[in-house]
């Protein structure tokens, strides 16, 4: 919203974090402090719902309990990979974990206000174009990767489909062991409850749009 280890980075590189969008006007300074209540709350709820104490989700997770904890109190930014962790520990979808309080009526998502799921050195940046209003099977993503740059998945829920297209660029997604090649056009479908990767091997930026399909509704 993600078996063997497919493609190594040539050098090393900082975890993804959730960290706000550059904008001119600055007005994102604190959009990750906003952020983190909706998810510290539906962790809560869902770790609560299914019995689960904190000792107990982080040995299913792989992420300790100080971590679970900070990220329960809103004190904790989590990165990308420990989001995704949780949540398939929890058999929910990624929108179920990062949803703020629904809202009545239409939303209007300005590119502007975007929340967005970006690496610390701005190489990968995630941005949801969907309502994160309510669990949903599923979720509509726009993706961009910086030239050479690599962003690694970790397996998502069984039965969880990607579809992805590349609207500029190129890139190599690697499923499992297979790497498959995609220039602007070309569109990938696969079960991704396997690792998976997506990596930019040119001096372009490559631009993507991700739509992920879980089996059922979850959260």
């Amino acid at each position: 919203m993600m078996a063997s280890r497919q493609v190594v980075e040539s050098l090393p590189r900082k975890p993804p974090v959730l960290v706000p969008p550059p904008t001119p006007s600055r007005r994102a300074a604190h959009d990750d402090e906003a952020f983190l209540p909706a998810v510290g709350a539906n962790l809560r709820r869902l770790r609560t719902r299914r019995g689960l104490s904190l000792e107990r989700l982080a040995r299913q997770s792989g992420v300790s309990r100080a971590m679970l904890s900070q990220v329960e109190l809103g004190h904790s930014a989590p990165t990308i990979n420990v989001l995704w962790k949780i949540a398939r520990a929890l058999g929910v979808t990624f929108s179920a974990l990062v949803s703020p309080t629904p809202e009545a009526g239409p939303l209007l998502l300005r590119e502007a206000a975007a929340k967005r799921l970006t690496s610390r050195d701005g190489s990968f940046i995630s941005r949801a174009l969907f309502p994160f209003d309510k669990p949903r099977r599923v979720e509509f993503y726009e993706l961009r990767l910086k030239p050479h740059a690599l962003e690694e998945a970790e397996p998502h829920p069984p039965g969880t489909a990607e579809n992805i297209v590349v609207n500029s660029g190129a890139v190599t997604i690697t499923v499992g062991t297979a790497a498959h090649e995609l220039s602007q056009g070309d569109a990938l479908l696969f079960v991704a409850d396997v690792a998976h990767a997506y990596h930019n091997r040119s001096d372009s930026d490559v631009l993507m749009y991700l739509v992920m399909t879980y089996p059922e509704t979850f959260g």
